[in-house]
């Protein structure tokens, strides 16, 4: 489908998207938006980067638009997710469109949240822990919701939110349209989607493939006190925005200090960081105030900033699925980026494990070699072609500057 004037999308709605340059639907929005508007439940299996925040957003504006005595909730597993979700839908309402939203997450006041309450949202977005806090202080009434929708349900579970969904669901009328979307189709996940969906629509996108064809990928075989200089020249030789990513709040920290020593436009954000502040900054990350994002994996899901040009791996995720949701920072909606990952001899195992999660058919031999390898193989870097298998490509030293970015400190 070329566009979205054939799923029966309002007309203000429609102005909203070409607004938004929003013009031809994804495949999970071509499959789910219809069934969105006709109440029916939805299991939708997709990773990120797919559209899945409009595949829900525009059937629930839709039809709260129409039927004022509707509501919507939605639940996230984190809180920079929960304020994306947010904002993606403000603006998909537009300025023609009035339905008020509340978003209710931890580490912001609940006194504010609260207040936001009683003005009565229609829409309500947020994590299950903060959710669950309201009902228990019985200061959010879930007995009108009419749509549910859980977003990210495989990195809820992860992150323990189980019982506090269950709890949720409970509070929630028997009757209502159910939205479940996740990346992965897990044993738990199945039997959620059995206990609280009636005859779902089931919807399967794979995406992992058209990630990876539009991301110039590179691995880096390097030693672990080697990484640092290696970044410097890698950021030096780049232009556009970067992400790094890396292991623990600690590290996070001491590389964007580094860094920022070093003249870098850089800041960083990790779970040491007040919610408040973390907000003020992606929001200027989002507007490029700097340059290069130091974040640890709180970043990897949900963040949609669309000029991130390149995401490096400084240190391997700890879950492999998670990956793929860091490199699906960049190349959003159908553009290109590049991702970089290195590779120490403490990182193989893992690597090994991703490898087959992103391409089954890759055999990347000369770069697995035990440590009967010739110290040659130091600094190479392993490209992946499209048929699953690996060159070697020869990295030029180049010390282009970006031409839209200057290097000063940012704090």
């Amino acid at each position: 489908m070329d566009n979205f004037l054939n799923l029966g999308i309002s007309k203000e709605i429609l102005f909203n998207l070409k607004s938004l340059n929003l013009v031809k639907p994804t495949p999970v929005q071509q499959r789910a938006i219809v069934p969105g508007f006709e109440g029916k439940d939805i299991l939708a299996i997709a990773n990120t980067g797919t559209g899945k925040t409009a595949a829900f957003g525009i059937p629930i504006i839709q039809r709260l638009n129409e039927n004022k005595s509707l509501s919507a909730l939605i639940l996230s597993p984190t809180r920079e997710l929960s304020i994306q979700i947010g904002k993606h839908l403000r603006e998909l309402m537009g300025k023609n469109i009035s339905i008020k939203s509340a978003v209710l997450i931890g580490g912001d006041s609940m006194k504010k949240q609260i207040e936001l309450i009683k003005k009565k949202p229609r829409i309500i977005i947020g994590t299950p822990g903060r959710i669950y806090d309201h009902i228990n202080r019985k200061t959010l009434n879930l007995k009108s919701i009419n749509i549910l929708v859980l977003d990210e349900t495989d990195r809820m579970l992860d992150l323990g939110f189980i019982q506090q969904i269950q709890k949720i669901i409970n509070f929630l009328p028997s009757k209502k349209q159910t939205l479940l979307f996740s990346a992965t189709l897990p044993k738990n996940i199945r039997n959620i989607s059995t206990k609280y969906l009636f005859n779902p629509v089931n919807i399967s996108v794979e995406q992992k493939e058209k990630i990876l064809q539009n991301i110039n990928h590179n691995i880096l075989n390097i030693n672990q006190g080697e990484k640092y200089n290696k970044l410097l020249q890698e950021l030096d030789t780049r232009e556009g925005s970067v992400i790094v990513f890396m292991k623990t709040k600690h590290s996070s920290k001491k590389i964007y200090l580094k860094l920022l020593k070093d003249g870098q436009s850089v800041n960083t954000i990790h779970g040491n960081i007040r919610q408040n502040k973390r907000i003020n900054i992606l929001n200027k990350f989002r507007n490029q105030k700097f340059r290069v994002l130091v974040a640890t994996d709180i970043a990897a899901r949900g963040l949609d900033i669309p000029h991130i040009e390149h995401v490096i791996n400084y240190d391997l995720p700890q879950r492999t699925e998670d990956y793929i949701h860091r490199i699906g920072r960049t190349a959003r909606a159908g553009k290109k980026g590049s991702a970089l990952s290195f590779i120490s001899e403490n990182d193989k195992k893992i690597w090994r494990m991703i490898s087959k999660l992103i391409n089954p058919n890759i055999e990347d031999k000369e770069n697995f070699r035990k440590k009967s390898k010739t110290p040659k193989s130091k600094n190479k870097i392993f490209k992946f072609k499209k048929n699953g298998s690996v060159s070697l490509k020869k990295k030029k030293n180049r010390k282009k500057k970006s031409k839209y970015f200057t290097k000063k400190k940012v704090h």
